[in-house]
C-alpha cells in the first residue's frame, strides 16, 4: 500500500474445460502481467483452475489430483510476485469436495475459503458435486496493510452475504470469485448488487467471473471483471471481448476507514452481531507525495454533478432541497415577503432563482420578493445592469438604494479616510448593505434571504455581521463551483423555455469574475477586485474542502489527490496546488469564529459547515499540525 491506496485487480484468465495444465499456465501468465503493473491483490474466477463447467467430471479423481497439482504450481509461481492472488479451485476434504477460493502469496497457499451457500436451482446443481463450507471458517486475511474478505459467487446473492460479516470484522476489500452465467438483464442487476454491497459494507468489492473457454453446452459465460468502492462502480471490462481480461483500481483504504469512523452505525451493527474486529496491520503514516494513484479517477469537481443524462435530475434535486427548506421557513413564520440583496453576481443570482421557485410553489406573487440592488464604490455597469435585468426578467419588486452617501457619512463618523482602501473601507460597505436589507425586511414584514455560499464560509470570505448574516442562508450548503453550475443549468432551462433575455443575463453572470465589488473599478470601469486573485481558485478550494470535510484527510493526502485530479488542466502545477492548499488551511482554521454563529440553511450534499450539525470546531483551534504537514510536502 502506498499513500493509503491498495492496487486491486479483477481478472479473467482464458480457460479450457478440464485442461488443468493449460489453465494453470494461463492463470500464472495473467498473474505475472498483473504483478508487473504493481497490483497488490488480484482475484480470478470461481473454479478457474479446472474451469467451472466441468460438471460430473468434478467427481473424477484424475481432475481433482490435477487441480491440486495446478494449485501447487500457482503457489510456487507466487514466490516471485509481490502480489496476493485469490484463485478458484476444487479441494478434497476427506470424503467431501469443496468449492474453494485459494489465497496464494509468497510461494504458499495462505488460506482456503470454501463456498458455504451452494445454489441448486434452475441451471445450477452445485450440491451434486460440492459440500458446503463451515460457517465458522476464516474469511479475512491481510494484504499490503489492508484486510481482505472472501466470498464466492452465490454468497453475494443471499439475504446475509458473508461479505457483511467480513466487512464488520474489518475487511476493507471483498473479493468475489464467481461463475455467473449471462441472461437477459442479469448483468445490470449484478452491477447494482456489487455497487450496493460495497456501499452497505463501506468497502471495496472486486468481482471476477468465469469467461471465455467455459462450456457453452447450455450456458454462456462472458467473463465479467468489475470493481466498486463505497457505492461507486470504479471500473468494468468489456465482458464480451475475450481480450479485455482485467480491470485495475487503486482502492483508497484510508477513505474506507474514515467512512467507517464517521458512520457509527457500522460499528454498532458489528457489536450487535457479536463480531470482534480484526486488528489491521500497523502501517506507516508517511506519504510519498511524488507517487500518484495511477489506476484511479479522482474527480476534480467533487461537488458538481457529472454531465450527461442525469444532469437535469441532479440539479432539480439540489434546487428542490433549497426550495423545500425556504418554503418551510416562510410557511412556518407566515411571511409573505422576502428581501434579497442582488449584486449581479453568482450567489445572489442563485438565491433569487430559488426564491422565485419557492414563491411559485407557495402560490405567492413574485412581487413579494423585494430585490434590492445597492450600488457602492466598486459596482460596475456590468453587474448593475445584470442585477436589474434579472430582477425584471423574474418579475420581482425592484428597489435601488445606493450606499455611497451613507458609507461616506459613516467614514466621517469614525474618522476614516475614504482614500484608504483597507478592511474598514470594505467592511463598512458590506455592513451598510446588510443593515439596509434588515430594515427593508422589517418594513415589509419579511425576512432577509442570505446569499453566501459554502466555499465562502469555509474560507471566511464574508464580512462578520455583514453579508455573513441573514435570517435564512439558502446557499449555505452549496459550494461556489456548484453555484456556478446551477446558474448555468437555470440559463439552459430558460433558453429551452423561450425566455432568452433571462438566459442571456444568466449566461453573462456566469462569465463575470467573482468579486464583492468593494474596491473601485479599474480605469476602464471593469471589476478590479477579483476574489480568486486574493483567496485563490474556487475550483481548488472546493476540492480541498470536500476532502477535508468528507474524509478528514491530511494535507499530504489531499495534495496527492489534487495532483491526480488536475492532471492536464490549468491547475496541473505542484507549486500552485501547494500554494493554495496552504492558504486554504490557514483561512479555514482562522475563520471558524464566523461559522460558529451562522443562520439556518439547508444541507444539500454530503458535507456542510453548520455549527449545529456537520462541523463543530473550536474557534481557537490551532492549525500548527496541518501547516507542519504542508511544510513536509515537496512539490
Amino acid at each position: 500500500m502506498t499513500n493509503g491506496f491498495l492496487r486491486v485487480a479483477a481478472a479473467v484468465p482464458r480457460v479450457n474445460v478440464a485442461s488443468v495444465a493449460e489453465n494453470t499456465e494461463s492463470i500464472i501468465a495473467l498473474a505475472d502481467e498483473l504483478n508487473a503493473k504493481g497490483v497488490e491483490l488480484a482475484v480470478m474466477p470461481e473454479m478457474c483452475v479446472t474451469a467451472y463447467s466441468c460438471a460430473d467430471l468434478f467427481h473424477s479423481s484424475t481432475l481433482i489430483a490435477a487441480a491440486a497439482d495446478g494449485l501447487r504450481r500457482i503457489a510456487e509461481a507466487s514466490s516471485r510476485w509481490t502480489m496476493t492472488l485469490a484463485v478458484g479451485v476444487p479441494v478434497s476434504y476427506g470424503t467431501q469436495l469443496r468449492n474453494c477460493a485459494a489465497i496464494v502469496a509468497g510461494g504458499d497457499v495462505k488460506l482456503l475459503v470454501a463456498k458455504e451457500f451452494l445454489p441448486t436451482y434452475n441451471e445450477f446443481y452445485e450440491r451434486r458435486w460440492w459440500a458446503p463450507g463451515p460457517q465458522d471458517q476464516q474469511r479475512v486475511f491481510e494484504c499490503g496493510g489492508a484486510l481482505v474478505g472472501v466470498e464466492i459467487c452465490e454468497e453475494l446473492w443471499t439475504p446475509q452475504p458473508p461479505s457483511g460479516a467480513a466487512a464488520m470484522a474489518g475487511a476493507h476489500v471483498i473479493v468475489n470469485l464467481s461463475a455467473s452465467d449471462d441472461l437477459i438483464g442479469k448483468y445490470d442487476y449484478l452491477r447494482g448488487l456489487v455497487a450496493q454491497q460495497s456501499a452497505r459494507c463501506l468497502c471495496a468489492y472486486a468481482y471476477a467471473s468465469a469467461g471465455y473457454g467455459e462450456s457453452s453446452t447450455d450456458l454462456v459465460y462472458s467473463g465479467k471483471a468489475l470493481i466498486a468502492e463505497r457505492g461507486t462502480l470504479m471500473c468494468e471490462n468489456n465482458r464480451w471481448d475475450p481480450s479485455d481480461r482485467y480491470v485495475i483500481a487503486d482502492i483508497d483504504i484510508e477513505a474506507i476507514e474514515r467512512d467507517r469512523i464517521h458512520t457509527s452505525s457500522f460499528a454498532d451493527s458489528a457489536a450487535r452481531a457479536g463480531i470482534e474486529p480484526v486488528m489491521p496491520p500497523q502501517r506507516t503514516a508517511a506519504y510519498d507525495t511524488t507517487i500518484l494513484p495511477r489506476y484511479r479517477h479522482v474527480d476534480p469537481h467533487p461537488f458538481v454533478p457529472a454531465e450527461g443524462a442525469d444532469r437535469d435530475r441532479r440539479c432539480t434535486e439540489i434546487v428542490n432541497i433549497q426550495t423545500a427548506g425556504l418554503r418551510r421557513r416562510l410557511d412556518f413564520i407566515k411571511a409573505r415577503t422576502l428581501t434579497v440583496g442582488i449584486s449581479g453576481g453568482l450567489d445572489s443570482t442563485l438565491a433569487l432563482l430559488v426564491a422565485a421557485r419557492t414563491f411559485d410553489s407557495l402560490s405567492l406573487p413574485r412581487e413579494g420578493i423585494i430585490g434590492v440592488t445597492m450600488p457602492g464604490f466598486g459596482t460596475t455597469d456590468r453587474t448593475y445592469d445584470n442585477a436589474i435585468a434579472l430582477m425584471k426578467g423574474l418579475g420581482v419588486t425592484i428597489r435601488e438604494i445606493p450606499i455611497g452617501p451613507a458609507v461616506e457619512q459613516h467614514f466621517a463618523d469614525i474618522a476614516h479616510d475614504p482614500a484608504v482602501h483597507d478592511i474598514t473601507y470594505e467592511n463598512s460597505q458590506a455592513r451598510e448593505r446588510t443593515q439596509i436589507l434588515m430594515d427593508v425586511a422589517n418594513q415589509t414584514g419579511g425576512i432577509v434571504l442570505g446569499t453566501g455560499d459554502l466555499s465562502e464560509l469555509a474560507l471566511g470570505w464574508a464580512t462578520y455581521n455583514g453579508d455573513h448574516m441573514s435570517m435564512y442562508g439558502v446557499n449555505a450548503g452549496v459550494p461556489k463551483t456548484l453555484v456556478r453550475y446551477l446558474v448555468e443549468w437555470f440559463a439552459a432551462r430558460a433558453a429551452t423555455d423561450g425566455d432568452h433575455k433571462v438566459a442571456a443575463t444568466l449566461a453573462d453572470i456566469v462569465d463575470t469574475p467573482v468579486s464583492p465589488e468593494l474596491l473601485p473599478p479599474d480605469a476602464d470601469g471593469k471589476i478590479a477586485q477579483k476574489t480568486e486573485d486574493t483567496v485563490g481558485p474556487y475550483t481548488l478550494h472546493d476540492f480541498f474542502l470536500y476532502h477535508t470535510l468528507r474524509f478528514g484527510f491530511s494535507p499530504e493526502k489531499i495534495y496527492i489527490l489534487a495532483r491526480k485530479a488536475f492532471e492536464g488542466t490549468d491547475f496541473d502545477s505542484p507549486a500552485l496546488i501547494l500554494k493554495w492548499l496552504r492558504v486554504f488551511f490557514r483561512r479555514f482554521f482562522a475563520q471558524q469564529f464566523k461559522r460558529s454563529c451562522l443562520p439556518d440553511g439547508p444541507k444539500v450534499g454530503s458535507v456542510c459547515l453548520s455549527p449545529r450539525g456537520d462541523w463543530r470546531m473550536p474557534s481557537d483551534a490551532s492549525a500548527a499540525e496541518w501547516m507542519a504537514a504542508i511544510d513536509r510536502i515537496r512539490p
